[in-house]
């Protein structure tokens, strides 16, 4: 039996006065009882404008188009006012947000927000609310509940965090729970743990669930039907099995090759272009491209050895950039004279070889950012030493290492947050040019800028751009640019494909791969997604509480994992097929 029923949907948003745009063109889809449902999509794709539509949250520049229909359990939904619809949100109907710091209050405690569902919707008295919500953070698997329940979001992990809102969606026991990428800025192994307990849940309160995401990996898992979208529209839509293994729409092929996999490593990886564009190829050839270790650098001249024994960095030369015994300690203030220390970087030591990659991968806490942002001189290191080129970045005064910050530049995680919004591209690129002197004036810098742009993939015209006016994909190629103004020969890339949708996240990869091949750069990739590091990475680091639990080249870690920890890691990795 069906509990949601979505029929010919149309969503357009208002431009401005006089025009509209469409986000979402006759969309159909269905959810049976106790049962999963994926909405699979990019960004952009309606998926989740669709999802806000069936819970009556759409902002009021949306505009729902005649002939739309939204049956919940044999309730029209568009025809009910607004109070009738917020009795049902939360207790028939309850959504879980992507960015749990963001849907949580930060002034109340998490058991006060839990709490308010149960009062608000099941009337229920305070005493009765905190033994519930007790029991609830027990169910989503909080640690220590009863302490827990005082505790603000801020003092919480981001797994922890989700599993609150969790217990908030379930509070009420609703019919149906709409996930919206739940897990996308998640660790692997916390990831895991949340889509277990979503199917436990699922399974025990006899709740439906539409699932909303862009990664086909974790479709497999959990959904018994997905329903595929592009472009407000459904492009596929059938049992998930059959789905994922003999998809139909070749968008639905394209999503399923473009993320990068275990057992192999192209030289490219896949994106939608290959299955949709002019020159689009058959499916079955689209990830065979030229192994990367036949490939030659073009201006180093280091072959890509992915089977090297990763001791000395890489090309067995002398390393660029030498690490030993790197630590980083934190103090807290603890009551009116206390001091707690929190050994963030403990001993991290390991070499990186002109024109390689390093990954670095780990849990949230692992401190592998902290490294990062330690290398860079933006934390100031406790202990240890960072040779580049023989010179110890850490004991340098600041105007000695002011020339050394050209040569060692950051990517950080989220483009939207990295780029200045006052600025045009063109001035985020003429900035870090004029501080530091490159070239003989802005005639000159702006050729340079001009060149950059195109070698990252973006027009001449949007120099004169604002940041707000690209997607996320192609804002990170903005700050990739900016820091190729610096000619730089580290690039220190923290989770900076880890919020794309796969597609574009294959096109960045793809991007950073070209640019070690022509420049000679070499990398520092910080990431959780152990797919995404086996693909970029020649050597593997695994960081857990500070500490370096195993460091070899990446096939060898990858085959023949020697620590517990990584073990877990790798099986916690969703497969799409």
């Amino acid at each position: 039996m069906t509990l949601l029923d979505v029929r010919n949907l149309r969503i357009d948003f208002r431009v401005d006065r006089k025009s509209t745009a469409p986000a979402v063109k006759g969309v159909s889809f269905s959810v049976p009882r106790n049962a999963t449902v994926a909405l699979v999509g990019e960004s952009g794709s309606g998926k989740s404008v669709s999802a806000l539509a069936v819970m009556g949250l759409l902002d009021q520049a949306a505009l729902i188009g005649e002939g739309s229909c939204i049956e919940f359990d044999g309730r029209d939904l568009l025809a009910l006012d607004g109070k009738q619809r917020r009795a049902m949100c939360g207790k028939d109907m309850a959504m879980i947000f992507q960015e749990p710091m963001s849907s949580l209050n930060p002034v109340f405690t998490v058991g006060a927000q839990i709490a308010e569902v149960l009062r608000q919707h099941m009337k229920m008295g305070s005493a009765q609310a905190r033994c519930r919500t007790l029991e609830l953070l027990e169910e989503v698997g909080i640690p220590e509940p009863a302490v827990r329940i005082n505790a603000y979001p801020s003092e919480l992990s981001g797994g922890q965090q989700q599993r609150v809102m969790i217990a908030m969606a379930i509070a009420c026991e609703p019919k149906l729970l709409i996930a919206d990428e739940p897990t996308t800025a998640l660790d692997v192994t916390i990831q895991k743990q949340i889509m277990e307990l979503i199917a436990r849940l699922q399974k025990r309160h006899a709740m439906s669930v539409l699932f909303i995401t862009h990664d086909l990996g974790l479709v497999a898992e959990i959904a018994d039907q997905v329903v595929v979208m592009r472009h407000g529209e459904v492009r596929e839509a059938g049992e998930a099995k059959q789905v994922l293994t003999e998809p139909a729409d070749a968008y639905t092929r394209a999503l399923l090759h473009c993320r990068p996999k275990l057992d192999e490593r192209p030289h490219r990886l896949p994106v939608i272009a290959d299955f949709l564009g002019p020159t689009a190829v058959v499916p079955a050839q689209a990830g065979t491209h030229t192994p990367r270790s036949a490939t030659l650098s073009m201006d180093s001249g280091v072959r890509r050895n992915d089977g090297g024994d990763g001791g000395d960095g890489g090309d067995g030369g002398t390393p660029l950039l030498e690490v030993r015994n790197l630590s980083k300690v934190f103090s807290q203030r603890q009551g009116w004279f206390g001091k707690r220390e929190f050994h963030a970087v403990k001993d991290v030591s390991f070499t990186l070889a002109r024109g390689r990659t390093l990954g670095v991968v780990g849990e949230s806490g692992s401190g592998k950012t902290t490294v990062g942002l330690t290398l860079l001189r933006l934390h100031q290191a406790s202990g240890g030493s960072v040779l580049f080129d023989g010179r110890d970045l850490l004991s340098m005064s600041a105007r000695e290492f002011q020339a050394y910050k050209r040569r060692i530049q950051i990517v950080f995680q989220n483009p939207y947050a990295s780029l200045n919004p006052r600025f045009t591209v063109g001035d985020i690129l003429l900035e870090p040019m004029r501080i530091h002197r490159i070239g003989a004036g802005d005639r000159e810098r702006k050729a340079i800028a001009l060149n950059l742009l195109d070698k990252v993939g973006l027009p001449a015209t949007a120099y004169q751009r604002y940041p707000h006016e690209f997607s996320g994909g192609q804002r990170q190629r903005i700050a990739i640019a900016r820091c190729l103004t610096m000619q730089p020969e580290i690039l220190v890339c923290d989770e900076s494909v880890s919020a794309l949708d796969v597609s574009v996240q294959a096109q960045v990869l793809n991007l950073l791969q070209d640019l070690q091949d022509e420049l000679g750069l070499s990398y520092i990739f910080i990431s959780h997604d152990l797919s995404v590091v086996k693909y970029m990475a020649d050597q593997v680091m695994v960081m857990q509480h500070g500490a370096v639990v195993e460091l070899a080249d990446a096939d060898t870690l990858y085959r023949n994992p020697q620590q517990a920890y990584t073990r877990a890691l790798l099986a916690a990795i969703p497969q799409s097929g």
